[in-house]
């Protein structure tokens, strides 16, 4: 591959949809170079939102249905960045 693909994923309402998003990330793990989760938490808080950034690599395809996949999903935000080599 000559570029560097991220992708951010904003999840709202992680208690209601994190399941689906784990199970994407698991049938497309092999695409998935770096993965890191942020969500803010402080004492006795813990957000309900959060964000996940994944790097990917492969095959291109499989990165375009895992896009399409995450798009479908209800209260999922992707941003998608790509810098070439």
């Amino acid at each position: 591959m000559n570029e560097f693909i991220i992708f951010g994923i904003y999840v709202k309402e992680r208690s209601k949809n994190a399941l689906a998003v784990q199970n994407l990330l698991t049938k497309y793990g092999c695409s998935i170079k770096t993965r890191i989760g942020l969500h803010e938490v402080s004492g006795s808080f813990c957000s309900n939102s959060g964000l996940i950034l994944l790097e990917l690599t492969g095959d291109k395809s499989e990165i375009e249905n895992l896009e399409k996949a995450l798009q479908a999903l209800e209260e999922i935000e992707i941003q998608k960045m790509v810098f070439k080599k």
